[in-house]
């Protein structure tokens, strides 16, 4: 039987000598940051958002840019005749163009989508998370067997809890330790509020979607989606979704992983520190 990884002791995580660990939380808990404090040269930084967005969505991404780039007729011209050509930059700390793709619902005068149409867009972004987060398994063997990385870290989306896969979580915490950065409620109202301040789209369940949206129509007295206005509405949303996630990262790591306090990321300094923290966890 395959050991759960956040299941092992303190002294058996320090002895393992090729880490392999994934970072659950919400956008914006730190999970990025701490990835990057570890040293570059021993420590493969996987992240599931730049895999989905260069692998699995690339081209929804870029037919996506092209119609509206289409929407202008010098730009129109250009492209018919191939004499430019459109391509992303997504990196680990730029993920625009994934968000761009997902969009809003709303008012399509204010750049928002319909209902069906979001709700196509949301599917798309789900499967190629799953799909991402299977990669999980490969990528460890490649960085290892094929860059010369002993160790490794999944950096993954803040979405990984919405997405009712099972199999899914059980793969990442066979071939894992799950590490879940458990936000402080001072945490968390920074994160809403970064939200406030620049909505940014995102992947969550689509049976929350259609709880939530019928009360913002009522509460806004608005006949159907199409009124919409977009950053309004997920102004509205986002608190809801935070909620209705915490829940969901509390029983992955319950049952698979460990959970630190992630106003910690703020006082590590580097591997040293990351490793006697997830030590403390597991303790």
């Amino acid at each position: 039987m395959v050991q759960i990884k956040g299941h092992m002791s303190p002294t058996a995580f320090k002895a393992w000598s090729s880490k392999a660990i994934t970072l659950l939380g919400m956008s914006g808990s730190g999970k990025t940051t701490l990835a990057s404090k570890l040293p570059r040269d021993t420590w493969f930084h996987y992240s599931g958002d730049y895999r989905i967005g260069t692998r699995y969505l690339d081209e929804p991404i870029l037919d996506n840019i092209k119609r509206e780039a289409m929407k202008v007729p010098f730009l129109a011209d250009l492209l018919r005749s191939d004499s430019m050509y459109i391509c992303h930059n997504i990196t680990i700390n730029n993920l625009m163009p994934i968000a761009s793709f997902l969009g809003m619902i709303g008012d399509p005068e204010l750049g928002g989508l319909s209902v069906v149409e979001f709700k196509r867009r949301q599917a798309l972004h789900r499967s190629a998370e799953i799909v991402a987060m299977y990669d999980v398994r490969d990528f460890i063997q490649k960085s290892s067997q094929t860059y010369g990385y002993p160790n490794f870290i999944n950096d993954a989306g803040g979405s990984l809890c919405e997405l009712g896969e099972p199999d899914v979580i059980r793969q990442l915490a066979e071939d894992t330790l799950i590490l879940y950065l458990k936000p402080s409620e001072a945490l968390l109202n920074q994160i809403i509020e970064r939200s406030l301040v620049a909505p940014k789209p995102m992947y969550y369940q689509e049976s929350f979607l259609d709880q939530v949206l019928p009360l913002y129509l009522a509460e806004n007295s608005l006949d159907g989606p199409e009124q919409i206005n977009p950053g309004d509405y997920f102004r509205w949303m986002f608190p809801l979704l935070v909620e209705h996630r915490l829940p969901l990262y509390e029983a992955i790591a319950q049952e698979y992983g460990v959970v630190v306090e992630a106003d910690r990321v703020d006082d590590i300094k580097g591997e040293d520190d990351f490793l006697e923290l997830v030590a403390a966890g597991l303790g």
